[in-house]
């Protein structure tokens, strides 16, 4: 079947060069590549979980938590 796609020139370039490298033509590259990501699972995707690390603290003499200079000074272990 004939098909007319419109492709990012510089993703056409890289795969021309990947067909050439492996003896294939430009039509068999994209044509294993679109059978093997249909042939591959799709099932639900694993949740992503976040575990955040949480401590207790206490204000720090001689820092305003208001002013950004004055956090960045301490961090940064200037003052």
């Amino acid at each position: 079947m004939k098909t007319t796609l419109n492709f990012n020139n510089r993703l056409i370039q890289a795969a021309k060069i990947r067909a050439v490298e492996e003896g294939d033509t430009l039509t068999q590259l994209i044509e294993r590549a679109l059978r093997d990501y249909l042939q591959a699972p799709h099932g639900p995707a694993q949740p992503f979980r976040v575990t955040l690390l949480t401590k207790r603290g206490r204000p720090v003499a001689g820092v305003d938590t208001d002013n950004r200079d004055s956090l960045y000074e301490k961090m940064e272990g200037r003052s």
